[in-house]
């Protein structure tokens, strides 16, 4: 069975989701891929519950918010959810239409294609040790998505980055924390770094010089992190540890798509962020042009632009009248104003 939609948004991270309200403004139904089991992408399932600062008319507003709130915006306009799932495959009908498959053996016919998806999967760099995957969303966590978890447990964090610095700050309010680093430099935000030593001087967190040489599985529920610094080894027993290694991206099937890549990202128009191919677009994190800055607000941007020439391959017999949702009657009563 062949399901049919306008649009088929690969990725419900924010950008994809505030596109999907964009595309709703004029009509254009939408379906919405994504491999993970949840819409919100990077930001809630990396950062769920740490604050957001860049978000226009939010003075602060965290992942898991953003997330929700971008949910609400797009349910006007009854979007289909298809989670759990990567685009396998796409082919080219004599209509110009696209077939896309998923990995769940979903077949979904479009007009346009909106890749939306970060900049591709990404995976968290793990901690360089075999044999203790066992470990892994038990004692060894690489996203934090509830920080009730740790409140009063003993917990090492790993990294010199803005998530081990980040984290740092923030868990120190519930938690006993250790942070190590291979050295006493960091990649971090300088506020974060100078709150980060802050506590460190007033004894609320520890620093530790080192990397992890190894891990040992206790019988008490804990684990002890054998660190080693030069030529010193010490133990380090602890309820979690925390890498922040960073993410390694997988591009993923996109790659076998046709598209003109750069570096692993999609190279766009800064007219309508279409891609190399008629019909396909790109927003958010995966596109390339000169200029280009990662933030959300600029993927917002992206998908107001990418909405107007999708109406175009949607309706190509139609005039698209530009309507302002603050004065439009009709685009109130779409959204239940």
């Amino acid at each position: 069975m062949i399901e049919k939609t306008d649009v088929i948004v690969i990725g419900a991270g924010p950008v994809g989701l505030f596109a999907i309200f964009e595309l709703g403004l004029l009509n254009i139904s939408c379906h919405v891929i994504d491999n993970l089991d949840k819409p919100g992408g990077q930001c809630a399932e990396l950062y769920p519950e740490k604050p957001i600062y860049d978000i226009p008319s939010r003075v602060k507003i965290t992942g898991q918010e953003l997330t929700d709130d971008l949910l609400a915006q797009a349910k006007p306009f009854n979007p289909v959810y298809h989670l759990n799932q990567q685009v396998e495959k796409i082919t080219k009908l004599e209509t110009n239409e696209w077939i896309v498959e998923t990995s769940q053996n979903k077949k979904i016919q479009a007009k346009c294609i909106v890749i939306a998806a970060g900049a591709g999967s990404f995976v968290p760099r793990k901690i360089p040790i075999d044999n203790f995957d066992h470990l892994e969303g038990k004692n060894i966590v690489y996203a934090v998505r509830n920080k009730s978890l740790f409140e009063k447990k003993k917990i090492m964090i790993v990294g010199g980055g803005d998530s081990a610095l980040d984290w740092t700050n923030e868990l120190s309010k519930i938690a006993d924390v250790t942070l190590m680093h291979r050295r006493k430099e960091f990649r971090a935000a300088p506020d974060s770094v100078s709150k980060m030593l802050e506590l460190e001087k007033d004894k609320k967190i520890n620093f530790l010089l080192g990397q992890i040489d190894n891990l040992e599985d206790l019988k008490n529920g804990q684990i002890n992190v054998i660190v080693k610094n030069k030529d010193e080894k010490k133990n380090f027993e602890v309820d979690y540890l925390l890498p922040f290694f960073g993410l390694k991206m997988e591009l993923g099937p996109i790659a076998n798509w046709g598209l003109n890549l750069d570096e692993n990202l999609i190279k766009v128009d800064t007219e309508k962020f279409e891609t190399s191919v008629s019909s396909i677009f790109a927003i958010g994190d995966i596109n390339s042009y000169p200029g280009k800055l990662k933030l959300i607000l600029s993927g917002f941007h992206e998908a107001a632009l990418m909405a107007q020439q999708c109406f175009k391959y949607c309706f190509p017999d139609k005039k698209n009248v530009f309507r302002y949702t603050t004065s439009s009657k009709e685009l109130q009563k779409k959204l239940n104003s």
